[in-house]
């Protein structure tokens, strides 16, 4: 069974929410299939307006400017990402499955539940892995962080590391644990896919070995 799914977004990230006009929903749709296939340094609000056929002023009366654009489809993603987290664990009891489907989860071997016709999700997980960090590896982060920005990505960490004190309720850094995971899970991706003398898994296609290395890094920490 496939759900239907509305993310409220916070309105600081646009000047026109997105979501309601079939331009914005469009902006959304295909700005992630180009920053995705030229990526976010080539990319430019000219070259999106070409793509779908209108102005760039259009898209500027969206969003104040390409990087702005970047923080809201990653956003987007650390919300849904949360929401599958609800719906995958909320009917389990041991925290050792719960942390299983977290793994699962970063590592895009679960089934998604959740329908959004125009975006992507296979495609804008590959903008996280590639181009993520750079909605806040910024000179304004300070600022972008007091307005929230980054509250879904915080969430999910938050949620995570709840998960983790379940199953070790005296582990000391929970938050710090959870963070890590993440952008192991997202580092060790983009190296077994472009760099992979870096990890042990450049040699396979399949996910499950490093599901397995995630598994090991996690318990393990949480076990001692």
């Amino acid at each position: 069974m496939e759900l239907q799914l509305q993310i409220k977004m916070n309105a600081r990230l646009y000047l026109r929410d997105p979501e309601s006009t079939e331009l914005g929903r469009n902006i959304i749709k295909h700005g992630i299939k180009l920053i995705h296939d030229i990526g976010f340094e080539d990319f430019t609000f000219k070259k999106l307006a070409t793509e779908i056929g209108t102005t760039e002023a259009s898209i500027y009366r969206y969003f104040e400017n390409k990087h702005r654009l970047l923080t809201y489809i990653t956003t987007w993603f650390w919300t849904w990402l949360e929401y599958q987290l609800i719906f995958h664990t909320n009917n389990l009891k041991h925290p050792r499955e719960k942390i299983d489907i977290v793994i699962k989860l970063l590592t895009f071997d679960v089934q998604d539940k959740f329908i959004v016709e125009h975006i992507d999700k296979n495609i804008l997980h590959g903008i996280v892995i590639c181009e993520g960090d750079k909605a806040y590896l910024t000179k304004n982060v300070t600022e972008d962080n007091r307005s929230m920005l980054f509250k879904p990505y915080k969430d999910l960490c938050h949620r995570i590391a709840e998960i983790f004190l379940e199953l070790n309720p005296e582990f000391a850094f929970p938050h710090s644990l959870a963070s890590t995971l993440i952008e192991t899970a997202h580092r060790q991706m983009y190296f077994k896919e472009y760099l992979p003398r870096l990890t042990d898994f450049g040699k396979s296609k399949a996910v499950r070995p490093l599901v397995e290395f995630l598994q090991h890094l996690v318990f393990k920490s949480l076990d001692n």
